[in-house]
């Protein structure tokens, strides 16, 4: 295992070590569109993520995700760092980010040449019942394809039940006054979250939205960049004919000033 690899014992701290020495984040200037362009372009990604990247508008997102200079951010769900890369880039030298995952699913050898080149990302890979973030650590949370698994359960994954509630008083403590956080997931229509999950991986935004103003965020945008009308919603999103190419919303919340 790569020596990024952070223990249990030490992802709170790790988490919550940045938040007294970093100034508030609305002191940082809004990442340019040219930093989002040196992000997206850095030479350094992987060609297998740079494969993905029409599909995905990686470009459009981190726009859309306005982020600062300096930022903390916890990218949820990081699989192999497709987006933690692009944020580190975006965040610059004095942000950090930090790669959420499930420890059973940690790849080294996917993740080793993303690391080479971004010293400010610190993979957190933990078993899923223990994926928690300090208080008033970070100022973003990113969750790209990843929300609607919080109502998804797998013990071949290693993905837990989890209290979806729970899990949002913990990202709503965890972001700083002003913080953000950007879903990005593929739509559903209506039915049961836990079973849209895992019949489809999809989630319905209507139950994104009110997820989210249960636990006190408002929400501050929705982008339709990713809007695909010909998807019908209706199959797995794994499925050749859609995949890479469904319907996607994106939504970005805010946690109050106060």
């Amino acid at each position: 295992m790569s020596s990024r690899y952070v223990s249990i014992a030490l992802a709170a701290l790790a988490v919550a070590s940045p938040a007294a020495a970093k100034p508030p984040h609305n002191d940082h200037a809004p990442v340019s569109a040219a930093q989002i362009a040196g992000a997206v372009a850095d030479p350094t990604r992987e060609p297998a993520n740079r494969a993905l990247d029409a599909g995905r508008m990686p470009d459009a997102m981190l726009a859309f995700a306005k982020l600062r200079r300096g930022d903390v951010v916890a990218d949820w769900g990081a699989g192999s760092g497709y987006y933690s890369e692009m944020l580190a880039d975006a965040v610059g030298p004095r942000g950090i980010v930090y790669a959420i995952g499930v420890a059973a699913n940690y790849d080294a050898k996917a993740w080793a040449p993303v690391l080479a080149h971004h010293d400010n990302i610190r993979p957190l890979y933990v078993p899923g019942e223990a994926e928690s973030l300090a208080p008033a650590s970070l100022d973003a949370i990113f969750a790209h394809l990843e929300y609607h698994d919080l109502y998804w359960s797998s013990a071949k994954y290693h993905y837990p039940v989890r209290d979806v509630d729970a899990v949002l008083r913990n990202w709503f403590a965890a972001l700083r006054p002003g913080g953000r956080v950007v879903v990005i997931d593929h739509a559903a229509t209506g039915g049961d979250p836990r079973e849209t999950a895992d019949k489809f991986h999809r989630i319905d935004p209507a139950r994104v939205r009110a997820d989210f103003a249960r636990a006190g965020f408002v929400l501050d945008g929705e982008s339709t960049a990713l809007h695909r009308e010909d998807d019908p919603r209706t199959a797995v999103v794994f499925d050749p004919k859609v995949r890479g190419h469904t319907d996607r919303f994106a939504m970005r919340f805010i946690k109050p000033q106060r």
